[in-house]
């Protein structure tokens, strides 16, 4: 888990070659479809910041189905797609689902239509020159209004955190992508990878444990988790003993409002805010340019009594939720990638240590990598990008699960 406001700065390498010539993008917008994965509109992305277009071909913003891993309701989910210069590999364009830091919790808060992607345009800029079709999913409840919600009935809340509505939106948008490139006339592969950061680090943990079901018809290669959203359990701890630092405060402030937003006639809000939470409510929830100065301003205000629960009963209930979007729900269809840092003022790393010996109980095959706090990079992302090529090139994956404590 990350600051909302994270800003992403990596280093990537990595070569991929082929003989196919470089597709143009159709505007067709084809008609709408509750297929997870179909698309339901496109448009040409013309608006790239110079140092990602330098790198891209062509890229088309797109909105296309997904699934609520509240509720299972059908949802539609905006995207980008960024595709490389050059030729497609053989077997087709490979596509790195990104699934990007915590941005906000409400409609207009993703990335998509960003020039730089919010500030992650370098991670991005380094996979498309190793070769790879880059897709970016906004989450559910994070694109323009307009297009995520079609009719009135159609969810369109952001369920910050929950690992199983962004694991659904990452497979899906995957799926889409390959449509967007298939219909632009090139051929895309069927083998994929995940790569996030933060919340987009539970989210490509979390696709990889959904692919099995979801991911039907492609194969997941392997996921890369980067300081993980990964147990947060000790969220709902904090709260009561008054413990949470500023960047836990807006991780919770934010839970809580995609919660209200799911079970809305179910959860009484006010028994886990008072203050000024209670009473700039919205204003922290901002992620507009705008809005920001303000939320900071208040945020600096916020005391420990300010998030916690009400009553034991009330913490208690907090924590049931914070365990159903803690991972692991379940094993891994693929090998994993997880990088977290001893610094990190979210996700302590205790708490990302309980997250991977559950995981590697399950049985799944886990290269970890925990930096000191005195590392050069703390996302190590040559490493990551290392790992996936050897992925690619059926290099089996190291596993540090192996001999870990039972």
């Amino acid at each position: 888990m990350t600051a909302l406001s994270l800003l992403v700065i990596v280093v990537l390498s990595g070569a991929a070659c082929g003989k196919s010539p470089s597709p143009q993008p159709t505007t067709d917008k084809p008609a709408p479809s509750e297929q997870y994965g179909d698309v339901i509109t496109s448009d040409a992305a013309r608006d790239l910041d110079p140092s990602l277009q330098s790198a891209v071909e062509w890229a088309q913003r797109f909105t296309y189905a997904s699934r609520s891993g509240i509720n299972d309701n059908g949802t539609h989910v905006t995207a980008i797609l960024l595709v490389p210069k050059g030729p497609a590999p053989d077997g087709g364009w490979r596509l790195v689902a990104f699934g990007h830091p915590a941005s906000g919790t409400k409609p207009g808060c993703g990335p998509s239509t960003s020039p730089t992607l919010l500030d992650s345009s370098a991670v991005v800029l380094q996979l498309l020159q190793a070769g790879y079709a880059v897709v970016v999913s906004d989450y559910q409840g994070l694109g323009d209004l307009a297009k995520i919600q079609d009719r009135p009935d159609r969810d369109h809340y952001h369920p910050y955190l929950d690992s199983t509505t962004v694991g659904y939106n990452l497979i899906d948008s995957v799926r889409a992508g390959r449509q967007v490139i298939e219909r632009a006339g090139g051929q895309a592969s069927t083998s994929w990878l995940a790569l996030g950061i933060g919340q987009g680090g539970q989210a490509a943990w979390a696709a990889n444990e959904l692919a099995a079901n979801q991911g039907w018809s492609m194969t997941l290669l392997g996921s890369v988790a980067i300081s993980p959203a990964a147990d947060i359990t000790g969220l709902a701890d904090a709260a009561e003993a008054g413990t949470l630092n500023g960047q836990q405060q807006l991780d919770l402030l934010a839970f809580l409002s995609g919660v209200k937003n799911s079970y809305f006639n179910d959860f009484p809000l006010d028994d886990y805010r008072s203050g000024i939470v209670a009473q700039k409510w919205d204003a922290l929830l901002a992620c507009d340019p705008a809005g920001l100065a303000e939320r900071a301003t208040i945020a600096s205000q916020i005391t420990p009594d300010d998030l916690r629960p009400h009553s034991p009963a009330a913490a208690n209930t907090l924590r049931g939720f914070l365990e159903k979007s803690s991972l692991p729900q379940g094993p891994t269809q693929g090998p994993m990638l997880v990088i977290y840092g001893d610094q990190d003022p979210a996700t302590p790393a205790a708490w990302t240590e309980a997250a991977l010996d559950r995981a590697c109980k399950m049985g799944d095959v886990i290269t970890i990598r925990r930096l000191p706090g005195d590392a050069p990079d703390q996302l190590d992302m040559a490493e990551a990008l290392d790992w996936m090529n050897q992925r690619v090139n059926s290099v089996p994956a190291p596993n540090d699960c192996e001999g870990r404590s039972s």
